[in-house]
């Protein structure tokens, strides 16, 4: 994963719990007329982030904000009485396990929506959570409160907080699995997830200060809400198979060039054989090598800009600028081999029948793109021109025998 790439995701959440940190001693300072966002602020931003994920029909985020509602509501309950005692004890000790096991494995699933059967599970698994806590509470069974409280080991690490080691060791493992989802997949609701634990462990760790839980479960939910509409941009302006960004990003992005730029269409060449050869799924990763080789490119931003076709963008560069890099591009993407799985080749072979040197029994392929590039000038005042000579530049690589970049 890019670095940059990283630090972007981390950024938001890592923002969201410092001003939460800087707002804790200073929330008693609001004026009695606002004394109301300390107690009904916290469930405004968990209903703002449910409404747009149902809008959006992000079940995670809906189900996610759900658990944060109900822990603040548990806190609720107790706070009117004491923090401490049996009742308490065992809210708290069931709310540093479910949260953390909820939101981790959210995190893991797969989106399903939210008014479906999938939805319908989802809530009944909470609803059977909250349940047994309140079984616990009333019956009351003191012994299995007694066990969740009681430390498991020696250790002074965290030994004056009042989450107890149970608690620490389900929050640690929710905070592992969402920053492993987030590093396979990359996806801005993943390390939210994480994030939202990060609060929620100092929603915990802070219960008894004044306003802290409201604070950090506040901050937990506004991580999801703004972690939901990154991806709702990341789908509107990002290719899904690629990475790359879409053609609508492109359009945007042309708007507020400047008088010099240049413009490169690249295509990748007989694909639609290619496809017809290898299958789809071949074809796909195709398309992710060309983008990943487009995306490294230097000075330019690559776009998709639909089917196999490619943009690179070089704002404030002309053609001489970018003939290196396209050149560079070309050359690689032509000595890249794609290995091709023999049909009668088993897709795992057992230890036993499996050869040695078997992987160079796979052959393997290659592709090249044509390239055609254009620069603004007085003829091409319009980035519609531009584009559109750059598309004819395409063409007459094409006409030329293919695997060339054409002014």
């Amino acid at each position: 994963m890019n670095p940059a790439k990283i630090l972007q995701d981390l950024m938001l959440p890592i923002a969201i719990i410092a001003i939460a940190w800087w707002a804790v001693p200073h929330v008693g300072e609001l004026p009695p007329t606002l004394a109301g966002i300390k107690v009904y602020g916290v469930y405004f931003v968990i209903a703002l982030g449910a409404l747009l994920g149902i809008a959006f029909r992000r079940g995670r985020i809906v189900f996610a904000l759900i658990t944060l509602a109900l822990a603040y509501a548990s806190y609720g309950w107790v706070a009117r009485d004491e923090l401490t005692g049996f009742r308490a004890h065992t809210l708290f000790a069931a709310l540093g396990v479910l949260v953390p096991l909820n939101l981790a494995l959210l995190c893991v699933m797969p989106e399903r929506g939210i008014f479906n059967m999938h939805g319908l599970q989802r809530s009944g698994v909470i609803a059977v959570e909250a349940l047994l806590t309140l079984w616990v509470i009333k019956a009351p069974l003191t012994w299995v409160t007694a066990w969740a409280i009681s430390p498991f080991f020696d250790s002074t690490l965290f030994a004056a907080s009042p989450v107890r080691q149970l608690g620490w060791i389900f929050i640690a493992l929710g905070i592992g699995a969402s920053l492993a989802v987030w590093m396979i997949r990359r996806i801005a609701i993943d390390i939210a997830f994480a994030g939202a634990l990060c609060a929620f462990a100092l929603a915990m760790h802070h219960v008894g200060v004044a306003d802290a839980f409201a604070v950090y479960i506040a901050a937990a939910a506004l991580v999801f809400t703004i972690a939901l509409l990154q991806d709702t941009f990341r789908m509107a302006f990002r290719d899904e198979l690629t990475g790359l960004p879409s053609r609508r990003s492109l359009n945007e992005r042309m708007m507020g060039l400047g008088r010099q730029y240049a413009i490169a269409m690249c295509d990748v060449d007989h694909f639609k054989n290619f496809n017809d050869t290898h299958g789809h799924d071949l074809g796909d990763q195709v398309l992710k090598m060309v983008a990943a080789k487009l995306d490294a490119v230097g000075g330019g931003t690559a776009f998709r800009y639909g089917g196999e076709e490619f943009t690179i963008l070089f704002p404030g560069k002309d053609i001489a600028h970018a003939l290196p890099h396209l050149e560079a591009l070309r050359s690689a993407i032509a000595e890249y081999k794609i290995a091709v799985r023999a049909p009668d080749r088993p897709a795992k072979p057992a230890p036993a029948t499996r050869k040695q040197g078997a992987f160079r029994e796979t052959t393997s392929v290659a592709v090249t793109i044509s390239i055609g590039v254009v620069d603004s000038s007085a003829q091409l005042a319009t980035t519609a021109g531009v584009i559109k000579a750059a598309d004819a530049a395409l063409y007459r690589a094409k006409n030329k025998g293919r695997n060339l970049v054409s002014r």
